[in-house]
């Protein structure tokens, strides 16, 4: 007596087999796909912090001013941040595409301000803390964001 459950394993079975009769997987199909699923978040990952001057661990220290560089590959901005009179900093930043947006973000602060012609930005009396810059842009009408990984102020 055969059961509900064995059934369908056995139709299954059929199935399998007679699609891999008519239409066979493609030889490359497996390798393909595991490199469309590794390279998924490439461009994400590509905007790890990259550091121009100073190594990593120095963001915090006795440096006057340092240099981040974050790129995804079609968008670069470059930070550059330098200690104030009062204990904070202030960081200079340039984007090289049209950016509707820039945010500086530390914790639930968010600060915003819009790029000038040039790429150009800033922000003023900025606290210790872990850090990070998002960029919104918009391409082809279709808004595109640029969000670095934090860092330590």
């Amino acid at each position: 007596m055969s059961t509900p459950d064995r059934e369908d394993a056995e139709l299954f079975a059929q199935l399998r087999s007679l699609w891999r009769d008519v239409d066979p997987m493609p030889a490359s199909l497996i390798d393909r796909m595991i490199a469309a699923v590794a390279a998924e978040g490439l461009s994400e990952e590509y905007a790890l912090l990259t550091l121009v001057e100073q190594p990593l661990g120095a963001v915090r220290g006795d440096a006057d001013a340092l240099t981040l560089q974050f790129s995804d590959g079609t968008t670069s901005i470059l930070l550059h941040v330098t200690g104030t009179a009062n204990g904070r900093h202030r960081i200079d930043g340039w984007v090289d595409t049209a950016a509707a947006e820039i945010e500086l973000r530390q914790g639930d602060r968010i600060r915003t301000t819009s790029p000038s012609e040039t790429g150009r930005f800033a922000f003023d009396d900025v606290p210790d803390g872990f850090t990070s810059v998002r960029l919104t842009t918009t391409v082809g009408g279709e808004a595109r964001v640029l969000a670095t990984p934090q860092f330590e102020l």
